[in-house]
């Protein structure tokens, strides 16, 4: 999280940003010390890239909405909770996002869109996620509700779109069950498509309600530049993309290799990526749904070579199945993409 000198009005009671209350240089020391301390036995740990700019960064913003106590709330759960803290103004969301939810919570009293009430199973929206495609300003919004009959759809459609034209699309995802999952299994759209597109390393990537993509646009092409760099591709290489959920590693590194192969286990972002390979004429990058460890082992089982190997698994790290497979695989080169530098050590344990 993006740290500060000013601190922020709802950091104590939020608990999303830790670190908020600490300047940003002293923020990125203490970032680089946990990191050389996690890996500096298996690697030089160079300089962290920083952000000119580390504000107003994540183009995913969502709330949640609940009726209890004879209120309306709509914010975001306390750390460790389910309690709803308020928040009108986050330092690290998305401006143009913001708005959009503002003008939902206005909505809703305005054409009476009641609050579900998880006590009494009753009321309609539960969530409102916006996403942001930064190089293309486009928005797309989503609303979780409980029940697939929205009767002020029209004019609800009507009054977000006047305020908000950057809104290319608008998605209405059904979740009807007690659960402290987010999106539902089924949708439909309201307006538009049902996606976004954005453009991450010159290519043009579609984003929908349920797809994985990083939330932080300016160092995302940082980290995928990054990695082209470590992968050092010849146009000869056959790469497996593993996690490849919209395909923007895979599709990125198909202009330097001979052919990509993606595994990911949401079947929606595998759809958005094989529209992503349409969309950028790239033929020679083939995308399947399942799970990356048994993706992996029946390629090793079955001696296909694999030149390079991207994997960029979720905070929990990879798992056995996979990383037994990777190194019986025994491919040229590994590049793993993190966000969780404690299970990254755990799996660099292994992987060495």
């Amino acid at each position: 999280m993006a740290g500060s000198d000013y601190g922020c009005p709802y950091a104590a009671k939020c608990g999303g940003c830790q670190s908020i209350h600490i300047p940003y240089r002293q923020e990125l020391a203490r970032k680089q010390q946990r990191l050389e301390t996690l890996l500096g036995k298996f690697c030089r740990v160079s300089p962290i890239y920083d952000m000119q700019i580390p504000w107003h960064y994540r183009t995913k913003v969502q709330r949640a909405v609940s009726f209890d106590n004879h209120r309306v709330n709509f914010g975001v759960y306390q750390t460790g909770t389910h309690r709803i803290i308020p928040v009108e103004h986050c330092s690290i969301e998305s401006e143009k996002a913001q708005e959009v939810l503002g003008t939902v919570r206005r909505l809703m009293r305005e054409l009476r869109i009641s609050a579900y009430d998880e006590i009494r199973g009753t009321g309609f929206l539960r969530h409102v996620l916006v996403r942001e495609g930064r190089a293309t300003g486009q928005l797309l919004l989503v609303l979780v509700s409980s029940s697939p009959i929205f009767s002020q759809q029209k004019n609800f459609v009507k009054a977000i779109t006047a305020n908000h034209p950057e809104v290319r699309s608008i998605v209405l995802n059904l979740n009807d069950r007690f659960t402290p999952v987010v999106l539902g299994d089924r949708e439909r759209v309201l307006y538009g498509d049902g996606y976004i597109e954005d453009v991450i390393c010159g290519l043009t990537f579609r984003i929908s309600s349920r797809s994985f993509c990083q939330v932080n646009p300016v160092q995302t092409e940082i980290l995928y530049r990054t990695a082209m760099e470590f992968a050092a591709l010849t146009g000869t290489e056959r790469v497996l993309d593993a996690y490849c959920g919209i395909g923007t590693i895979g599709l990125i590194a198909a202009g330097g290799a001979k052919e990509v192969l993606g595994v990911e286990k949401n079947r929606d972002a595998v759809r958005d990526a094989i529209a992503n390979a349409k969309r950028n004429k790239i033929r020679n990058a083939w995308f399947s749904p399942g799970d990356a460890g048994v993706a992996m082992e029946e390629l090793a089982k079955e001696g296909e070579e694999l030149d390079v190997v991207f994997m960029d698994p979720p905070r929990s790290g990879s798992d056995e199945r996979f990383l037994q497979s990777l190194l019986t695989a025994k491919p040229e080169r590994i590049v793993y993409i993190s966000c969780g530098p404690d299970t990254l050590a755990r799996d660099l344990e292994t992987l060495t």
